[in-house]
């Protein structure tokens, strides 16, 4: 004889959250733990957190503390910014939501808390309950959302991009401040997250550009009138060519000349090996001659620039 499993309302067995739901799991945490696959001692229910109390506060085998929070609903900001508030507080290294009804933005909200930090885990648990017959019920946790190594690799990378960001921002802002001193070529641009920074040299589909990554910089001349012109992109740079000697003698010394025949621009730059964004102590020097060079560069261009 096999007996049909029926789901049961959470409030026939628990009618009061904190009195009864929160009380039966601090006594049966191994239950939770099972299911998250984690060893969990519970340390203490209602945990002050200043004006505040957490659900329960329990810890690892390692020690850590574990901050669990219970609602006997549908999940809501209020309990995600409790969750927030406890976790770092109480500097857990695990946080378990407990929820009756998981909504999707809130687990959308969990695995990016999961991305975003690689020293708590969170976790999003639904809390069933069902029975068999006129047995007893016995609850069902289930992970919504929890931590992955994909979604910390994610989170790590989302991190870097951030950090080179942040980089390339500040290397921007200091090099166009010191460019305003020199000249006004790049006086109307501000800073950016990106590889570079352009200007207008003064005719349609050409420009001049600073570059900076991690290993190298360049300022150069970029040609590109477009997908439709691509031709004319080559025309541009030959016309260029043609005067190659005359534009580095006035230039000051030898350019890198790039007609990139496999790709729709052309460009002809200077540049900066060995040196880059991640040697902040080298940008003064580098943001310096790259400036004094942008300078030469545009003079050396100018009078070619007026014939198109």
């Amino acid at each position: 004889m096999i007996g049909k499993m029926e789901k049961v309302d959470l409030r026939e067995v628990w009618k009061n959250e904190a009195r009864d739901f929160t009380s039966w799991l601090f006594d049966n945490i191994d239950i939770l733990g099972d299911e998250l696959n984690i060893n969990v001692t519970p340390i203490e229910k209602e945990k002050n957190v200043g004006s505040f109390s957490a659900d329960i506060l329990a810890e690892s085998e390692e020690g850590d503390p574990i901050l669990i929070e219970n609602q006997l609903q549908k999940t809501d900001h209020d309990h995600l910014g409790k969750l927030l508030t406890y976790v770092s507080n109480l500097e857990a290294k695990k946080a378990i939501w407990i929820s009756k009804e998981p909504r999707s933005e809130h687990e959308r909200a969990i695995e990016w808390l999961n991305e975003l930090t690689s020293d708590v885990d969170f976790y999003l648990v639904k809390i069933e309950a069902y029975k068999i017959g006129d047995s007893d019920p016995a609850p069902k946790f289930t992970v919504i959302a929890g931590p992955t190594e994909s979604g910390k690799v994610v989170g790590s990378e989302k991190k870097e991009l951030a950090e080179r960001h942040k980089k390339r921002l500040d290397f921007w802002q200091s090099l166009l401040e010191k460019s305003k001193v020199k000249t006004s070529l790049f006086s109307n641009i501000t800073s950016s997250i990106s590889s570079f920074i352009s200007t207008g040299a003064g005719k349609s589909g050409l420009s001049y550009d600073y570059n900076i990554t991690y290993k190298h910089g360049t300022v150069e001349l970029y040609i590109d009138r477009g997908k439709e012109l691509e031709e004319e992109n080559k025309k541009i740079f030959d016309k260029f060519y043609e005067h190659k000697d005359e534009i580095e003698k006035i230039f000051g010394g030898k350019l890198n000349w790039q007609r990139l025949d496999n790709r729709r621009a052309s460009r002809i730059c200077k540049l900066y090996n060995n040196v880059g964004l991640n040697e902040k102590e080298k940008w003064d020097k580098l943001q310096n001659e790259m400036i004094d060079d942008m300078i030469k560069l545009e003079k050396a261009f100018k009078k070619y620039i007026s014939t198109f």
